[in-house]
């Protein structure tokens, strides 16, 4: 079968039996929730002027936004299991909304910092209840659709971050922010009307914060199957996190290029993303996560690695692609955790595995943030493709398959 009939079968399948229109729903408010975040590092070069901000406390900024975000997963898995996924997606939508415009009026250093944290709270929610949401939807293709969110949300990470650039240079940095107020409304409203109430939102899950279901959620996750996985997932973030706030900022002062064109390379890792989930999604429903883990990881290491040592667009352009297959490991790792986890615990305890992951990994941009400032921006970069080469090592504990 070729790539392009399979590409179709699968699109197919993912809109059958009236899904389609509940997976673009989802995907378009992941694509805003995650595309917006990531308007912080391109635009992070105007925050420093505009509040006099240091790369290390620049970095504490970033990592404000990540600890609100992973923090927020806990309470909107909990949610999800407790009032069902179109009043959890719904209502964090439209309190990103209401949050991100407290950023954008912001008059000092302070309140800046708490509009951002959030913020990041508020998109926080969104996270669990679309994997669980899918997860029920498509029992027999989570990887997939997992992967077409993913890829949505790389799409949002590709387009939103170069617009706000564009508009915060041209304008100020507030209105990179700002234009995506109205969409987030919009959004909320598309998701109230098209997902459907759900099984739990129906029954109303009253024993979902009980203290036995906190009892048996903390069980499954003793589950070592759940724990390796745990480990692994957070070794990614940290990752990730440190990467993508910090790539913009190091092509414009260390490699030279204006901020436009670091914005569009910036944009370009994210694209690549939008082929690079839905295979990955694919290929760990076909090989399973330790194959998949391994080339997304060996790949994107060779890209990090290569970074402090070569100069010029286009090389630049080559190892923005190859660290670009970073973006499939979230796809790969949480397919698997969402799946591992017993169906009745799988909000509250996929919640309680992200909160852990971002809340631990959300310390990586201040580190990373803090050696820059010290002089070793080049080493940081060598740090993280080693972090790379340790996921790669931290798959011989996940089962084969």
């Amino acid at each position: 079968m070729s790539t392009l009939t399979t590409i179709r079968h699968e699109g197919s399948m993912l809109w059958s039996e009236g899904r389609g229109p509940i997976l673009v729903a989802a995907a378009a408010g992941w694509f805003l929730s995650i595309g917006v975040r990531m308007i912080y590092p391109v635009v992070l070069p105007q925050l420093r002027e505009a509040y006099d901000l240091d790369l290390a406390t620049a970095g504490v900024l970033l990592t404000v936004l990540f600890l609100a975000y992973g923090l927020g997963q806990l309470p909107g898995g909990l949610l999800a299991d407790r009032f069902g996924e179109r009043i959890v997606l719904a209502v964090s939508t439209a309190v990103s909304a209401l949050t991100l415009g407290l950023v954008v009026t912001a008059g000092s250093t302070a309140v800046l910092f708490v509009a951002t944290a959030l913020f990041g709270a508020g998109i926080a929610l969104y996270a669990v209840a679309r994997y669980t949401l899918l997860a029920g939807l498509y029992p027999e293709r989570v990887g997939a659709a997992n992967g077409v969110t993913s890829a949505a949300a790389d799409a949002g990470q590709s387009v939103l971050p170069p617009i706000g650039g564009l508009i915060a240079a041209a304008v100020a940095w507030q209105y990179g922010f700002a234009f995506a107020i109205p969409l987030f409304v919009l959004v909320a409203v598309a998701l109230w009307l098209v997902v459907p109430v759900g099984g739990r939102e129906a029954a109303g899950d009253e024993d979902a914060l009980s203290l036995e279901a906190i009892r048996e959620t903390f069980a499954g996750l003793r589950r070592p199957s759940v724990g390796y996985g745990t480990v692994t997932l957070l070794l990614g973030v940290c990752l990730w996190q440190a990467f993508t706030g910090f790539y913009p900022t190091y092509l414009i002062e260390e490699k030279g290029l204006s901020a436009t064109r670091a914005g569009i390379l910036f944009g370009l890792f994210f694209a690549l993303g939008v082929a690079v989930q839905p295979l990955s999604g694919a290929a760990y429903d076909r090989i399973g996560i330790r194959r998949s883990l391994v080339v997304v990881m060996g790949i994107s290491a060779v890209g990090i690695a290569a970074l402090p040592f070569v100069h010029g667009l286009g090389p630049l352009v080559v190892v923005t692609i190859l660290s670009s297959a970073l973006l499939g490991f979230a796809t790969v790792t949480q397919s698997y955790l969402i799946v591992a986890l017993p169906a009745e615990i799988q909000g509250s305890g996929f919640g309680v595995i992200r909160t852990v992951s971002f809340t631990i990994g959300a310390a990586s941009p201040a580190a990373f943030g803090a050696a820059a400032d010290l002089g070793f921006f080049d080493e940081a970069f060598l740090a993280l493709a080693a972090l790379a080469l340790l996921v790669i090592a931290a798959t011989s504990r996940l089962p084969e398959g």
